[in-house]
């Protein structure tokens, strides 16, 4: 039986797929390459008619089309071996029904410059901030959706990873271009962090989200963005008495006289809101089992 006619291994099995084997595809010594299974189970599962790739790397999935007998798929990638293309400004040569696109985690892999030839501005994993890196990202993610016809699809492949203490999820802060068909969770292996010693307590990041949006309009542009919204809990009406005195504690060191966390909340929402803010500071405090009085008129955090 040829590979063009086999069925795909995990597809069908659901939705946490598994490759500890990455496959003859690609080059293996290319950091960060995606396992060549990943692709053939996308194009096993919805047998595209016109195959694209993006950020194609070290040509795993050119691999994986020519072993199933697919021979006008098109692979784009900077790399001088893929032509150059350049994700922000070079224009996608043609229309297709699928595209498959695996783009840099921001710096955690630095390529140009290190995995191939000279460092080069356009380079996703070269952006100097994260933000930087999402806008660009969106930037591609559209021109993408834009390029399928309808009904067409994208499947993304994108990573978590900490930086400084700091949680990066790339496909919850990314822009969402159509509408959201899979999200299957990969399982990653032979990562720096599975072989890295921490001197903490770490919980090491083993997975990757594939996400496969459709395109179910001619013109429309369904877009979902996540938004960022900071505001102050004294400022909030669904913030208990018991949260804002144990805030107040907190930023008092941990032990503070009554005065001293009259003064702290008397300009909060509830506090404004109630004559009696005072008295039911006092009755917080007595009531609760977090709080403990230290001795008359001085309250400590118990927890």
């Amino acid at each position: 039986m040829e590979e063009k006619d086999l069925a795909p291994i995990q597809a069908f099995s659901g939705s946490i797929w598994s490759f500890p084997d990455r496959g003859p595809w690609g080059d293996s010594r290319y950091r960060g390459n995606c396992s060549g299974y990943v692709i053939r189970e996308l194009l096993l599962f919805f047998r595209p008619k016109k195959f694209v790739e993006i950020f194609a790397g070290s040509g795993t999935g050119r691999d994986v089309a020519r072993s199933l007998g697919i021979t006008d798929s098109v692979h784009l990638d900077l790399r001088p071996e893929f032509g150059g293309w350049n994700a922000l400004v070079s224009e996608i040569p043609t229309g297709m029904d699928f595209c498959f696109s695996h783009p840099p985690y921001f710096d955690m892999i630095i390529y140009s410059g290190e995995m191939w030839g000279e460092p080069n501005p356009n380079d996703l994993s070269r952006c100097e901030t994260y933000e930087e890196f999402i806008h660009k990202l969106n930037l591609v993610n559209e021109k993408i959706y834009n390029a399928l016809v309808n009904g067409g699809r994208h499947a993304i492949l994108v990573g978590d990873y900490k930086k400084k203490g700091r949680m990066i999820s790339i496909q919850k802060d990314m822009a969402w271009f159509g509408d959201l068909e899979y999200h299957i969770i990969k399982s990653q292996y032979n990562t720096v962090s599975e072989r890295r010693k921490y001197s903490g307590r770490f919980i090491p990041t083993t997975h990757e989200h594939l996400l496969v949006f459709r395109k179910n309009q001619i013109w429309a542009l369904p877009v979902r963005v996540t938004q960022t919204i900071e505001s102050d809990i004294r400022s909030r009406s669904i913030a208990t008495w018991r949260d804002l005195v144990q805030a107040a504690l907190e930023e008092l060191g941990g032990r503070a006289k009554l005065q001293e966390i009259y003064e702290a909340l008397k300009n909060t929402k509830k506090a404004r809101k109630n004559p009696h803010w005072q008295a039911k500071i006092r009755q917080t405090l007595q009531i609760n089992p977090n709080f403990t009085p230290i001795r008359r008129g001085e309250w400590a955090l118990a927890i």
